[in-house]
This record gives C-alpha cells, structure tokens and sequence, in this order.
C-alpha cells in the first residue's frame, strides 16, 4: 500500500519518522449520467454564463464574491496564505480520548514507522497505550492545516483529522422544544434501553443497500423481469405508553 503523506511524529524532544496511510476505503457504486433516449453518457461543459460559450481550463481563473464583486485570485495568492508546509505532526498535549466530542471527528488515518523510526514509534504506541492517552496537535496534509487526535489501537497509531470549532454548526440554532416526561414512561424507556443494551460490534452492521443494488444491476442485466418489492406495513399504537408497551413485549432481535 502506497502512503499518502511522510513526515514525523514531535513528541517533546523526541522526532519520530512516519508514514501516513488512509484508513477508509470508499465503496459507493460509481454511476454514470446517461441520455434516457439512447443511453450515451453525458458530458458536461464549462460555459460562460453570459456569452453561452465553452471555456478552456487555461482562461479559468478562481474569484471569491466580495460583496457582489469578484476578486480574481492567482496561484502566488493561494501560496502566500497556505499554512507553512511542514512535514511534522506536532503534539501538543495529551488528553482522555472521552474529553473530544465525537462531532468533531473527520477523517481517520493509519500510521506507520519510517525507517529508523521503529523504536520510537512503538514507544509512543504503548506509552499511549498504557496511560489511555490521546495525543492532540496539528499538521498539514494537502496545503490544508487540521487539528489531529493520535491515539494508540490494536497495536498501531491511528491519526484523526478533526474539525475547527467554526465548522461545527452552533446547536443553539435549533430550537427545540423540551417536554418533561412522565415518570412511568421514563421508567418504561428505561427498561428497554437496558433489554436493548449490548457490546458494539461495527462488523454487526452489513450493507445491505449496495449488496441488493448490485444484485438488482445483475439481474436487470440479464433481461430478468424483477418482483416487485414487498411493502412492509407496521402501524404503531398512537399513544405513547402503549408504543412503549409494545416495545417491551416485541422478542429481541438475533444477532
């Protein structure tokens, strides 16, 4: 597998050589538009919205709407406010993993030592480890600067992009209105969140969507007529408490 960034790892004095790898592989369908009549492919243009004609990558240029006015910008512009172009991933404290809200997790990436990096990597893995520590810190990937949380998994560093505070939308927007339960049906919740209660176990999960869309993609492919889908009705009870009711009385559900 082929990493995607090299560097080092700052750890107080100590300079630890690495390699970035990603840690998610992407498997959505890829489809492409097509022309209903005749089934070519679209393709799409870059056109000038007031003249109506096709324009080259070459006489493309990037403006920011100041105001109702655009303000063109170069490469040179785009350099000049880039963050400096480090190669190292500097922690700057170490934190209980349970103190970063899960909102503010991006994107997640596997480390691995460089050469020479061996010892000291392991160190920071089963220090980490043994304190149940998570390093925070920052650095830049792609000429973009994120704050990251390193923490130690399964034997390896695992690095997380986290979001900035002004990405993350204010929960004082929405408004929503807080209804006082009643005692029985708190106490009824309760006891199906605890008949519910189990371990996490992400490989519980299977995508069922994708596997059935591939599987309707074959069989339309072969001419095969296909069945029509079975509608699924449940009508819930209307009042709450016997929601709650049924809720309880349902066998649970097999793994």
């Amino acid at each position: 597998m082929r990493s995607i960034w090299t560097g080092s790892i700052a750890f107080g004095l100590v300079n630890i050589p690495v390699k970035l790898f990603s840690a998610v592989n992407e498997r959505a369908l890829d489809f492409d538009m097509l022309d209903k009549k005749d089934h070519s492919p679209i393709k799409f243009k870059r056109v000038n919205e007031k003249t109506g004609k096709e324009v080259l990558w070459e006489n493309i240029v990037k403006g920011y709407d100041l105001d109702g006015k655009y303000v063109v910008l170069t490469d040179e512009d785009f350099d000049a406010a880039s963050p400096e172009k480090t190669k190292t991933i500097n922690m700057e404290a170490f934190v209980n993993p349970a103190e970063v809200d899960i909102i503010l997790f991006d994107n997640a990436y596997y480390l691995a030592p460089a050469k020479g990096g061996e010892r000291a990597f392991s160190l920071l893995e089963t220090a980490l480890q043994k304190a149940g520590k998570a390093g925070v810190g920052s650095f830049v990937l792609r000429n973009k600067e994120k704050p990251v949380l390193l923490r130690s998994a399964k034997g390896l560093l695992i690095l997380h992009t986290l979001r900035f505070l002004n990405e993350i939308r204010d929960p004082s927007d929405f408004v929503v209105k807080k209804v006082t339960p009643k005692r029985n049906e708190l106490t009824m919740a309760g006891s199906l969140i605890k008949s519910m209660s189990g371990k996490f176990n992400i490989a519980d999960f299977k995508d069922s969507y994708t596997t059935k869309l591939k599987k309707l993609i074959r069989t339309k492919a072969t001419g095969k007529k296909l069945p029509a889908p079975k509608a699924r009705v449940e009508k819930p009870a209307s009042d709450l408490i016997e929601q709650l009711q049924q809720s309880l009385a349902k066998p649970k559900r097999k793994k």
